[in-house]
């Protein structure tokens, strides 16, 4: 199986696998006749079909010229020895160009000469042409791209005063499973054509923590990619982007970027350039049933906050250590995919409602969102702090035999051989017992845990009886706040009897 981006660019099959298994089987139902589904789409796309283009690229691709090696053997002393010996002399070496030519889709969205195609249709190219139906051919410019969301704006000049016909924007967030969808774009170069379908799910993620993907099964191909996805309004409520195939052509399994995503896009590259993508400083992780019962939270959902990065936005704000973060600008954190779409779409400079869960309680705050500058960023652990003194080489050996963990006070030898950072304080994990509760937990030999139950710990004794107090309590687990190479994260492990 390959996922394939229409200009041929291939992406591994075990990225959706995880996807296409999760399409489970539903329960037996009795089959329904569809509502207003339409007789025919004739009329409407006799009106969309004047704002879609087709997009051709040219660049100059690299050639190798002939080379000496390449020379075919002759005799020595044959008249034609150096007659092909100069020949491959001067060629060889010598860069060769050639034309190369790659086609996909695009969409009209303002009447000005604005065009959306994808990121992966222009890139690389030296000349972009557009093709409207009426096989009018205009030259385009570049506006700006954004190749992590894969959608590129161009700018045309409309060659009469006459405004070019634009799309109208829909809201994808509203679109539903089973809902109809129109495609219209340049499968395999043979121009203008229309297939329809159904959404068949949305918020699928494929290869990033921003994707954000409506699945449909209109018939979708190389060439189509950038083209709109409409709704039966003749909205546009999406940018195809990639098919996932066994062959490389449609296999009912497309994707297309939802058009909210599309247009916040659009908007900045046009304004800006480029995308500028929010940021609030912060490293977090999933809220697994387990740690929401640790922090006496009703059902797992958020996110838990493992590290705030100094002086960054959420520090700003109050966002501490051990917070979740229920709700982000109003909208719910459901889980740990959602959470990094509304940080990045989130407009920097802006002011957004955020709500945490601390102390067992719901809190307020004001958050500034900052602007992420780099990938590693987003997920950066705050660090710093004096540099620890050396410690005598005196081992502390202690065993919890109810979590499955052998542990030792932090020393020189440890650091050295676990490449522990002179910064980090708290106990090394230096066994892991088989199938015990550490080991379900992934947890190793050389991670080192800073908090039991959100209260620091620096000796193997320290938690042993933090433990031991969550066991006599009748605690079903215990939280564990633990790094591994500079990235922290908690871990919440059963309580064995």
């Amino acid at each position: 199986m390959i996922l394939t981006d229409f200009p041929g660019v291939l992406r591994s099959a075990a990225v959706v696998a995880a996807v296409s298994l999760g399409l489970a089987l539903a329960q037996p139902a009795v089959a329904q006749p569809a509502r207003n589904a339409p007789d025919s789409f004739a009329e409407l796309v006799d009106k969309l079909m004047p704002t879609v283009v087709n997009i051709t690229t040219t660049q100059n691709v690299p050639q190798q010229g002939p080379r000496l090696r390449d020379m075919p053997q002759l005799p020595p002393g044959s008249p034609f020895e150096e007659l092909f010996k100069e020949f491959f002399d001067k060629r060889g070496g010598e860069e060769q160009k050639r034309r190369g030519t790659s086609l996909g889709s695009g969409f009209v969205i303002d009447p000005d000469g604005y065009i959306i195609t994808n990121n992966h249709v222009i890139q690389g190219a030296e000349d972009i042409t557009v093709i409207f139906r009426d096989d009018t051919q205009l030259k385009a410019k570049l506006i700006g791209s954004d190749s992590r969301i894969d959608v590129a704006l161009l700018k045309v000049e409309p060659p009469s005063k006459k405004p070019m016909a634009a799309i109208k924007w829909g809201d994808s967030d509203k679109e539903r499973v089973g809902d109809w969808v129109i495609a219209i774009g340049n499968p395999f170069g043979l121009g203008h054509s229309v297939t329809a379908g159904i959404i068949s799910a949305r918020g699928r993620s494929l290869n990033d923590s921003l994707d954000d993907y409506l699945q449909t099964d209109a018939a979708i191909n190389k060439g189509n990619s950038g083209g709109p996805l409409f709704n039966a309004q003749g909205e546009v409520i999406g940018v195809n982007t990639a098919i996932y195939s066994p062959s490389g052509v449609n296999a009912g399994l497309a994707f297309s970027i939802p058009s909210n995503l599309v247009k916040q896009v659009a908007d900045q590259l046009r304004e800006f350039g480029r995308v500028k993508r929010g940021w609030v400083g912060v490293s977090y992780q999933s809220v697994t049933d387990d740690i929401a019962d640790s922090f006496g939270l009703d059902r797992a959902r958020g996110v838990l906050v493992a590290n705030v990065v100094a002086d960054g936005p959420a520090a700003k704000a109050g966002l501490k250590r051990n917070d979740i973060i229920l709700s982000f600008s109003g909208q719910d954190v459901l889980d740990l995919r959602r959470f990094p779409r509304l940080v990045a779409n989130a407009r920097v400079g802006s002011t957004v409602d955020v709500v945490v869960w601390r102390g067992g309680k719901e809190v307020p705050l004001k958050l500034r969102i900052g602007e992420q500058e780099d990938e590693g960023k987003t997920n950066a652990a705050a660090k710093g702090g004096d540099k620890k003194p050396a410690e005598p080489d005196q081992p502390v050996v202690s065993t919890v035999e109810q979590l499955g963990l052998t542990l030792q006070k932090v020393t020189d030898q440890l650091r050295e051989k676990y490449g522990l950072s002179d910064q980090v304080k708290g106990v090394v994990i230096t066994k892991v017992t088989p199938n015990s509760p550490a080991a379900e937990k992934q947890l190793q030999a050389g991670d080192v845990i800073l908090e039991v139950d959100q209260k620091p710990v620096t000796t193997p004794q320290e938690v042993t009886d933090l433990v031991g107090k969550l066991q006599q309590a009748k605690k079903r687990s215990v939280l564990l706040f633990v790094e591994r190479q500079g990235d922290p994260r908690f871990a919440a492990l059963r309580l064995t009897k």
